[in-house]
């Protein structure tokens, strides 16, 4: 394993509504039980989407998997973790991602990662009580400088690759990290889907859904490294390199962590693209 500190820390995130919260604010006289009001958000959710869609406001939601791969400045493969594995307890897992942002100080990738993952935590944050100012404000020599925190919209101590493909939402990216995933050979979806998690949270699924997470964050490096293609900073030689190595590394990883193996049966060779 590479033991160089990290260049980058790749994240994601999965949710469940919080029930509890539903009921108490948006139906406080109807005395829901969290379930109950969960589904009761879900209908009206779908009601008025255009696309059918029933997922909730990320305000309502909380987080059941925290993944992260630490990713040396050479673009490697160092780690993959899901956090507070394998209790997946919310606030252990909110707290540990924020200390070990704090910690390494890696410039942060993800995908959408301004819109929803981040927002999420934050509010976990607020909700835990914990003090996170280096995020809001940065730091320099120890010192907080408020143009500088991974918040500030356009910083580039945090790469959304959502935002970088859109060009900030000039259009809308249809298909997202799964199509993009799926034109450069990676795998993309092959288990389940997001809308998947609730009902797998509620059968006390949360391993699966945390394996999940990690496939998510897997592509996402793959992706990263494609858009580095994109903009010139590695050559296409180099990124093929990286991507074996990064299979090998999966492979020896998944001695340890066994459901990499389903994300590397579903693998596209460079040459074969």
């Amino acid at each position: 394993m590479n033991d160089a500190k990290p260049g980058y820390l790749i994240f994601d995130i999965e949710t469940i509504p919080d029930g509890q919260l539903l009921s108490e604010t948006k139906y406080p006289e109807q005395h829901l039980s969290p379930h109950a009001a969960v589904l009761k958000a879900q209908d009206e959710a779908r009601a008025s989407s255009s696309s059918g869609s029933d997922f909730l406001p990320l305000t309502y939601q909380l987080p059941v998997a925290v993944c992260i791969l630490k990713v040396s400045a050479d673009f490697r493969l160092q780690k993959l973790a899901s956090l507070d594995a394998p209790h997946y307890r919310t606030q252990e897992m909110v707290e540990a991602f924020w200390k070990g942002v704090h910690h390494y100080k890696a410039r942060l990738v993800s995908f959408n990662g301004r819109t929803f993952d981040i927002p999420v935590l934050e509010l976990a944050a607020f909700r835990f009580g914990l003090s996170i100012p280096w995020h809001f404000y940065g730091e320099e020599n120890g010192k907080s400088n408020k143009d500088r925190g991974p918040r500030n919209r356009y910083s580039e101590l945090h790469i959304d690759l959502f935002e970088f493909f859109s060009n900030y939402n000039a259009y809308r990216l249809a298909g997202g990290l799964n199509l993009l995933s799926k034109l450069i050979g990676i795998p993309g979806k092959f288990e389940m889907s997001g809308s998947n998690v609730y009902s797998m949270i509620l059968a006390g699924s949360y391993a699966a859904v945390n394996e999940y997470c990690s496939f998510d964050v897997l592509d996402t490096y793959f992706v990263f490294l494609r858009s580095r293609v994109l903009i010139g900073e590695i050559t296409s030689s180099q990124e093929n390199q990286l991507r074996l190595e990064a299979q090998r590394w999966l492979q020896d990883e998944s001695i340890k962590q066994p459901h990499l193996s389903r994300y590397l049966a579903h693998w596209v060779e460079p040459s074969d693209q």
